[in-house]
């Protein structure tokens, strides 16, 4: 009997380690789900470094209690899965929300985002926001630009100065 309570102790340390180092958390109901998707939507959530897993609604709620999130439990209800990340904040959220716009069965119970405990429409919002590559590479482009201008009216100048023989 204890073998199997041990397990359930080892099931809440791998959440706990999961939840302690994580940047941001999304809980989504997958009901209705097949099969097939559920492996979709993890497939994708791992391409990008996010752990996708489905856990017993107690597991998750003793975890989330002792590292003092226990007002997390009350969206806890019917199945439960989460996608959590640690390095990227916006990714889980990313990644659910383009997949429950093809998949409508996937919804949304809550989040926490870097400590914080967030509804479904701030999970949207940050889910809308593109990945931290494509913002890089965006305010590479936006300091980039001015100077690409500049350089080029220098050619312009030097093109159109009479040459000396």
């Amino acid at each position: 009997m204890s073998s199997v309570l041990d397990q359930k102790k080892q099931i809440v340390e791998e959440i706990k380690a999961k939840i302690r180092d994580a940047k941001s958390i999304v809980l989504v109901d997958y009901r209705g789900l097949t099969v097939e998707e559920v492996t979709e939507l993890r497939r994708k959530c791992t391409q990008e470094g996010v752990d996708y897993k489905v856990y017993k609604n107690t597991m998750m709620r003793f975890a989330f209690q002792e590292e003092g999130l226990e007002a997390f439990n009350e969206f806890l209800t019917g199945p439960s899965a989460i996608a959590i990340s640690k390095d990227d904040v916006v990714a889980p959220a990313r990644i659910t929300s383009d997949f429950a716009k093809e998949h409508k069965n996937l919804e949304f119970k809550a989040g926490i985002i870097e400590g914080e405990i967030v509804g479904v429409d701030k999970i949207k919002a940050i889910g809308e926001l593109p990945s931290k590559e494509v913002l890089l590479t965006q305010l590479v482009i936006a300091l980039n630009s001015p100077i690409s201008k500049f350089a080029r009216t220098l050619q312009a100048i030097v093109d159109k100065e009479p040459q000396e023989a």
